[in-house]
């Protein structure tokens, strides 16, 4: 297989539906040999990987609210090769916490952000980081989100929006840490993205077409977009990159 992943092994988290799929694909394209993490999904995961030969594709199950669950995974995708050389944190929860919601409801749903959008990706990273310090480096890939700069516009994801802040300062403090140390550190900021996710937070906005009505390019971005910058990034041959956070929503938030 050639290609500029060949020879390579990714894990990608959240890998059987939306942006996720999109990225399997990708990367899979490009050569890789992929560590396919997903949920509950199954079918979609299959589905997503379905035309990689089966000896460049490895599904693992693994349920990110479990603390335990991260450990799993990354044994397992060291194990299957001996070698890991990118990490993309793709795997995220959108729970709803509006601010006059029920107390047991908002608790809960701050939980569950923290648990699978910081923790777990976070301890991801620090065990990728340890493989990359004694195998000469390797590159991270976090998805993060336009919200985890401006705040989410929709009041009801203030959860959502404060992981992804949390994480976005982590995988920073990462770089800086370690941007003599072969280990690259990229954000990818998706703003609406066509995705299930999206679609289903739209209806709490007046619906999708009052989201698009919005967004200066009159659509979403495309999973397909996000996916082939991902895997451009994956690659570790952007060193100066390293630290940076990638806009990518048609132009409908600069700065």
């Amino acid at each position: 297989m050639t290609g500029p992943l060949a020879g390579r092994t990714v894990l990608l988290t959240g890998a059987s539906r939306g942006i996720g799929a999109a990225t399997a694909r990708a990367l899979g394209a490009a050569g890789a040999h992929l560590v396919a993490h997903y949920g509950a999904h199954a079918d979609g995961a299959r589905e997503a990987t379905a035309d990689l030969p089966p000896e460049r594709v490895r599904l693992v199950r693994a349920d990110l609210r479990s603390p335990e669950a991260v450990g799993t995974l990354w044994d397992e995708a060291v194990g299957w090769r001996g070698r890991v050389d990118a990490v993309v944190c793709n795997a995220a929860v959108m729970p709803l916490t509006p601010l006059a919601g029920a107390e047991d409801a908002w608790h809960a749903g701050w939980r569950e952000a923290f648990e699978v959008n910081v923790h777990q990706p976070a301890s991801l990273i620090r065990s990728a980081v340890g493989h990359f310090l004694e195998h000469g480096g390797g590159t991270v890939v976090v998805l993060s989100s336009w919200a985890a700069q401006r705040g989410s516009s929709n009041p009801e994801l203030g959860a959502y929006a404060a992981s992804k802040a949390a994480l976005a300062a982590f995988a920073k403090t990462v770089a800086r840490a370690h941007a003599r140390d072969g280990v690259l550190v990229h954000l990818v900021a998706p703003g609406i993205v066509d995705t299930q996710m999206s679609r289903d937070a739209a209806a709490a906005q007046g619906g999708e077409a009052a989201v698009n009505a919005s967004l200066a390019a009159g659509a979403p971005v495309p999973p397909e977009e996000v996916a082939d910058l991902v895997s451009r990034l994956a690659t570790g041959r952007w060193r100066h990159l390293s630290g940076a956070t990638l806009d990518v929503n048609g132009a409908s938030y600069l700065r």
